[in-house]
């Protein structure tokens, strides 16, 4: 313990000792630096600070000096100082009021010159005043030269014809009769002029007026393109233009509405019949009354038992709600039981369009296709609008309002989808004969692909064929990726060439130049009013029989 002892007493006199030495050579070091500045400080105040009085002097006059000054010759420097920086100051002063004089005596000097030249300025103004004054005379008297030579030139034609010449009366200065004569034919020359001028802008806006009105008396509710349609010159019938029934069908027995899954019992509110309207590969459709008011419904009855075949079924229902077109079916009400969702829609007893290509009995002529065409696009047009794709149009999913008319709805929503630019989308699914080649190849699919369908039912719809159905679905597809298809001769026969370019419009593998529905609508097949005209002559030379409404009458 004692040798302990003596090691840690030893230690700290050894760290002490080596303190005391760090801090001595520290103060050292600190020491020379303090002196250092201190004597920089005393001859740089000696060598560059000038007195307040002296802040006018300039600095580049000073010369450097080349030996410094100890500390004891202060005085006598700042002595030597202050003598140079008054002769500055004195040199200084010299010169600025040198210069002050100068400027006065440019200032004085130079409205002296501005004189003469403000003179020559306006010398040279009149002289231009002169000059058109001149030339407006000689004007007047070139007009009315002229205008005395068309009277000399009347009065010779007059005595010519046989007509005594009036009698010339000699101008002088208390009879201003040839001013006055002279001035009233320039004054009517000039209304003359003046009147011919707004005639035809007048007559454009009454025409283009015209023109306006009779587009939107015979268009209605629906837009026609204003240009295919050829203005009637005068002495030409106006029954060579065919105004197509572009009235929208009837819209649904109820208000459009927001419609939510209720979990009530639905027998409780309608009693489905027995009557089977339709069905697919979702659910059936049956007949269906609402018990208090006694309105006919269609029940589409949808089996859904996971949540994953729900949500499909609840996504049908939001894009329903989203669509409020007289073409396009309208929801009711929906009622969500555990087995299954069942949908109540707008009922329509007029079938399938499908049925009416495959029945034989039935005439369907082009000027029919016209008009159903038409109204698909217009339904495609709101849709897209509203940004919704439909993905599954095709005949079966196209009802008629009635077996007698040609009004038709748009069907089917189970399989629309909400389209958005951001998000890319993709779809599997779909009948083969309609699908689009983006959706073969997995491809993102857009608006483009609703038209392709839309082709492919213009075709069947003109020809009752479709264009690339084969032996069995792989073949199918595998003619849509190639596109091979062509206008069978047999069934094209009596087709128009706009029908026909109307289809290559849409059936175009890449989906950036197929038409778009607003495109559709202004295509000559379905807007220009002189082929509807000669289709109908052509539907009365075919089939006489036919119950087709005659042309409008001639407008007034």
């Amino acid at each position: 313990m004692a040798i302990m002892e003596n090691f840690f007493a030893d230690r700290d006199v050894w760290i002490v000792g080596s303190v005391c030495l760090i801090a001595s050579f520290v103060w050292r070091r600190l020491w020379n630096l303090i002196s250092h500045k201190r004597k920089g400080e005393t001859t740089t105040d000696v060598q560059f600070k000038p007195k307040k009085d002296d802040e006018t002097c300039h600095l580049k006059s000073f010369k450097p000096q080349k030996k410094k000054k100890s500390p004891d010759d202060a005085d006598t420097a700042q002595a030597l100082l202050s003598e140079e920086v008054q002769k500055h100051n004195q040199e200084n002063f010299q010169r600025f009021y040198d210069d002050g004089n100068d400027e006065k005596q440019i200032e004085e000097k130079e409205p002296e010159r501005e004189e003469p030249e403000k003179q020559e300025e306006e010398t040279e103004i009149e002289k231009v005043v002169q000059k058109r004054e001149v030339a407006k005379n000689s004007e007047e008297e070139g007009e009315k030269d002229q205008v005395r030579e068309s009277i000399t030139i009347e009065e010779k034609e007059e005595i010519k014809d046989g007509h005594q010449p009036l009698p010339q009366t000699v101008p002088s200065e208390s009879s201003p009769s040839c001013e006055g004569m002279l001035s009233s034919k320039l004054s009517c020359a000039e209304e003359k002029e003046k009147r011919e001028e707004e005639e035809p802008a007048v007559e454009v806006e009454k025409g283009a007026k015209t023109e306006e009105e009779r587009s939107e008396a015979a268009a209605g509710p629906l837009d026609v393109d204003a240009g295919s349609q050829e203005p009637l010159q005068d002495g030409e019938p106006s029954t060579e233009e065919y105004i197509i029934e572009c009235s929208p069908p009837p819209s649904a027995p109820f208000e459009h509405r927001i419609v939510t899954t209720k979990t009530q019992q639905i027998n409780a509110f309608y009693s489905i019949t027995d009557e089977v309207l339709g069905g697919g590969r979702f659910g059936i459709v049956y007949k269906c009354v609402e018990k208090a008011s006694g309105l006919t419904l269609a029940a589409k009855i949808i089996k859904a038992r996971s949540a994953k075949e729900k949500d499909v079924v609840r996504n049908e229902i939001q894009v329903m709600n989203l669509l409020d077109h007289a073409n396009l079916i309208q929801l009711h009400s929906a009622f969500e039981s555990r087995y299954g969702i069942t949908l109540l829609l707008e009922y329509v007893e007029g079938g399938e369009l499908f049925d009416r290509i495959i029945d034989e009995s039935f005439n369907l002529t082009e000027l029919d296709t016209v008009l159903f065409i038409r109204q698909i696009s217009e339904g495609l047009q709101y849709m897209h609008r509203m940004y919704i794709l439909h993905l599954d149009l095709k005949p079966e999913n196209i009802l008629c309002v009635s077996r007698k008319t040609n009004k038709i709805k748009i069907i089917d929503f189970g399989l629309a989808r909400r389209y958005k630019p951001r998000e890319k989308l993709r779809v599997n699914f779909g009948t083969p004969e309609f699908l689009a080649p983006e959706v073969i190849n997995y491809e993102f699919v857009s608006f483009p692909t609703d038209m392709w369908s839309l082709g492919v039912i213009t075709y069947m719809l003109l020809s009752g064929l479709s264009p690339f159905l084969g032996d069995d679905d792989s073949e199918t597809l595998n003619n849509i990726l190639a596109c091979q298809w062509s206008f069978e001769e047999a069934e094209f026969a009596q087709t128009s060439d706009e029908a026909k370019d109307f289809i290559t419009l849409l059936l175009v593998k890449s989906k950036c130049w197929r038409m778009s529905a607003s495109q559709s609508l202004k295509h000559p097949w379905l807007s220009d009013r002189g082929l509807h005209y000669r289709l109908y002559e052509k539907q009365k030379q075919l089939n006489p029989s036919k119950d087709t409404p005659p042309p409008p009458p001639p407008e007034s």
